[in-house]
């Protein structure tokens, strides 16, 4: 499968793509903890069917000692027992930060009081930006049909 469009060869693609992953970088200096991010992300990613992003961060997770089980279970995590309660509420304001049209709520009041149990401004504020983010990256991604399976990891950091 071959990409509709190659983000790196144009200069509007370069220029708009240089911005726009620096915002990436951010995160990954942000106080949110690395692991969280890579959940989080991957999660993102499963449920809008982004294979690029999810071949990325499931390598990258793995790269920085992330469990096998753990990663296999992103996508049933509500039944799995191998998350903190701060990685679950992460996890679940992500789904429904993801899924806002679903629900045509957005993020409930009870997800996000859970989420405050367990982070603080600084962290939420990266939290809620990375899956921003991760929409949009998977949106870009979907778009223009990027295959997956070729990453490497550190490509992109």
């Amino acid at each position: 499968m071959d990409a509709r469009l190659n983000y790196f060869a144009g200069p509007t693609a370069g220029k708009a793509l240089k911005y726009f992953m620096s915002v990436g970088k951010a995160l990954k200096d942000s106080p949110l903890p690395a692991a969280t991010q890579e959940l989080v992300a991957l999660r993102v990613s499963q449920i809008n069917g982004c294979a690029a992003c999810i071949d990325m961060h499931t390598k990258e997770a793995a790269a920085a000692g992330e469990a096998p089980v753990r990663l296999s279970l992103v996508a049933a995590w509500r039944e799995a027992t191998v998350f903190t309660a701060a990685e679950r509420a992460a996890l679940e304001l992500a789904e429904e930060g993801t899924r806002v049209a679903d629900a045509a709520r957005g993020v409930s009041d009870e997800v996000w009081a859970h989420a405050v149990k367990h982070y603080d401004e600084e962290q939420l504020t990266a939290l809620v930006v990375l899956v921003s983010f991760m929409n949009s990256v998977n949106r870009l991604n979907i778009i223009t049909q990027q295959p997956a399976g070729n990453y490497e990891v550190g490509q992109f950091h």
